[in-house]
């Protein structure tokens, strides 16, 4: 009689655990995750030291100016320079999902991947994770830094300036500020997920250079709905929905001054908002479709 098989190695591994190390291969793999923004991090807080090097002739004149006038002048350097990083980690999250599920097919490595006891509904998860929460979280985290380095190299030049700190520490809210941070990276990642989700269905589909089929349907849409129809509703949609969060998540505009107080936030209105819910649904159809296509391809 033979005995009775035992399951294999890991099988019985908490799904928390499968899933943490789905993401540490993510990592693992695609290391330039979090060297793009440390780079851009990197140059951006340089490129704002330079600018500080004025700082406290810079600080006597503000002195002349309104609160209002005051707050803006001191403030906006220390919210304007965290924007590249944002930025960058933006485009990272999508040329990642373009390249998520369609690299390991390139390279292979999905033979070895799929040997293993995850599913292909968790892969696909974890890979969407990257872009929705552990991008926007490295942005933040490079971002708060960024800003602290800036505080206290402003503090040391003031005072070498012969000029008191406190109305530096006074007038940027640094209490404030990374809640705005992340509540604002936070919202635009749950508002682009339909795009994420896009792109790691393209990245799914595509036998060659996902980028293609991700932006030619839309772009299709845009030909034949301007020479056609002669409308641009497809386009204003899709610019809605590129730069929608920052406009329904605010009580103010980014062009409203400096962007640091929490009394600027809207949770209510954004998450009352179809766009968002809608956004979502079609998101959870997209990914639906990726794990199959992994599942077959």
């Amino acid at each position: 009689m033979n005995a009775p098989s035992r399951p294999a190695p890991g099988a019985t591994m908490p799904v928390k655990r499968r899933f943490y190390w789905s993401l540490r291969r993510e990592l693992w793999e695609n290391p330039w995750i979090y060297l793009g923004p440390v780079i851009v991090a990197a140059i951006a807080l340089i490129a704002a030291l330079v600018r500080m090097r004025d700082l406290a002739e810079q600080m006597r004149s503000w002195s002349a100016l309104d609160d209002i006038q005051r707050h803006a002048a001191v403030a906006r350097p220390f919210c304007l320079t965290p924007v590249p990083v944002m930025l960058s980690s933006l485009l990272v999250a999508g040329f990642y999902s373009l390249d998520a599920l369609y690299g390991e097919r390139r390279d292979r490595s999905i033979l070895f991947w799929k040997s293993l006891p995850v599913s292909d509904r968790m892969t696909v998860l974890a890979k969407l994770f990257i872009p929705l929460l552990l991008l926007p979280l490295i942005a933040w985290v490079l971002s708060v830094a960024t800003q602290l380095a800036m505080l206290v190299f402003g503090t040391i030049l003031l005072l070498a300036g012969g000029v008191s700190p406190a109305a530096l520490w006074t007038e940027f809210r640094f209490l404030e500020s990374p809640v705005v941070m992340l509540y604002g990276l936070l919202a635009s990642a749950l508002w682009l997920a339909p795009i994420y989700a896009w792109f790691l269905l393209a990245s799914a589909w595509a036998r060659r250079v996902p980028v293609l089929w991700a932006v030619l349907p839309p772009f299709a849409v845009f030909v034949i709905e301007g020479h056609v129809f002669h409308r641009s509703v497809f386009r204003s949609f899709l610019k809605y929905r590129v730069t929608g969060a920052m406009t329904d998540a605010f009580k103010a505009g980014p062009g409203d001054g400096a962007m640091d107080r929490i009394a600027q936030l809207d949770p209510a209105r954004f998450l009352a908002m179809p766009g968002l819910w809608l956004g979502l649904m079609v998101a959870a159809l997209l990914i639906v479709a990726a794990v199959r296509l992994r599942r077959h391809r």
